[in-house]
């Protein structure tokens, strides 16, 4: 079979997968704290047999999607006046706890924050936001104030403080939903360099303009596979009732 059907194919492929993906980053344009994901290429087959396998020669000269990475690069942030509305600037993750039903800690940057009924700090989907020592954080009532390095206060002393937290540039975060992450608690670093801004919010780091341009060049190049195959197709129907029928 011709080397270039394979080519087509996994150009389909790849074009297909990273097509979610473009859509997937558009529709969170105006999502709070999203982080737009990129996909990454590798070859088909992996292993200590690869190089020497005929079917890696054919199928590894084109690339296929290996998956997606977050791009970790800063969104836009957004004045609100909301005392509880706290915006990262720098790198790190807010550290929430898991609503009912699912477990462990998941990681943000939507900083959209509320006060509980009974004095917690929560997120807008009522999840519990954790400190740098993975406890909750007891906000009191009346006017409160928080610092570039996270310290909230109130009346003039300190009452906590935020927990923003990094990982490893070899730790995954597994996306879950449209901005929070899964990823191991116990990699996690206590960000020195991040800071804090109270009254704002980040905004998703795509770009509409770029998203759109990227979601139509997806799309171009995947009908391109598209009728691509199609002419393999034909070209290998032709030759089996040609051909076939002398054998």
């Amino acid at each position: 079979m011709d080397s270039g059907y394979y080519a087509a194919f996994s150009g389909l492929l790849a074009r297909t997968e990273a097509l979610d993906s473009a859509a997937s980053n558009l529709a969170n344009a105006n999502t709070t704290g999203f982080r737009a994901e990129r996909e990454y290429f590798r070859g088909a087959i992996m292993g200590p047999e690869a190089l020497g396998s005929q079917l890696n020669k054919t199928v590894n000269n084109f690339g296929v999607l290996g998956g997606n990475s977050i791009n970790l690069s800063q969104g836009p942030l957004t004045h609100t006046g909301n005392p509880l509305d706290i915006a990262i600037e720098g790198s790190g993750f807010f550290a929430v706890q898991s609503r009912p039903g699912l477990e462990g800690i998941r990681y943000t940057r939507d900083g959209a924050f509320q006060r509980s009924r009974s004095g917690q700090l929560i997120t807008s989907l009522g999840e519990t936001v954790l400190n740098a020592a993975g406890k909750p954080i007891l906000v009191p009532s009346g006017e409160i104030s928080v610092g570039s390095d996270g310290v909230i206060s109130s009346g003039g002393a300190s009452v906590g403080s935020l927990g923003v937290f990094t990982f490893p540039t070899s730790e995954p975060m597994v996306p879950e939903g449209v901005n929070r992450y899964v990823a191991d608690p116990t990699k996690a670093l206590v960000s020195r360099e991040a800071r804090v801004h109270q009254g704002s919010l980040e905004g998703s780091n795509q770009d509409v303009i770029q998203g759109s341009l990227q979601l139509i060049l997806v799309q171009r190049q995947a009908e391109m596979m598209q009728k691509t195959l199609s002419i393999f197709h034909n070209d290998f129907d032709k030759t089996a009732s040609e051909e076939l029928p002398k054998v």
